[in-house]
């Protein structure tokens, strides 16, 4: 099944899905409307977002097409999109701050600021 997440539609809905939010975001950085601890914790929302969004329709067509067989595989993939896109970014927004306000992950990031 993990196989089936990475190709065909639902590879493309999570890669268009999760690059749109990415570009727009570093847009945003680069325009100075973002710092970049705010830029990491949208880039693992991102991501997060994504692989929702690939699980979501992969799943959700599962279910659709179990109760009802065509049209229920159509529903099914929109509406477990539009989920996994919701809990996956709530994840990766949550994880994501956890990240960016660790104390070690701090150090590193400040290593990398000074190095560039």
């Amino acid at each position: 099944m993990i196989q089936g997440i990475f190709q065909g539609g639902s590879l493309w809905g999570g890669l268009v899905s999760g690059g749109i939010s990415q570009l727009k975001d570093t847009q945003s950085l680069t325009a100075g409307q973002m710092d970049k601890s705010q830029y990491a914790i949208q880039t693992s929302e991102n991501v997060t977002g994504a692989l929702g969004v690939m699980a979501g329709i992969e799943y959700g067509a599962i279910l659709g097409t179990t109760i009802m067989p065509g049209v229920g595989t159509v529903v099914g993939s929109i509406c477990g999109g539009l989920l996994g896109n919701t809990v996956g970014r709530k994840v990766g927004n949550e994880a994501g701050k956890r990240l960016v306000n660790n104390r070690i992950t701090q150090g590193v990031a400040e290593t990398v600021d000074e190095a560039l």
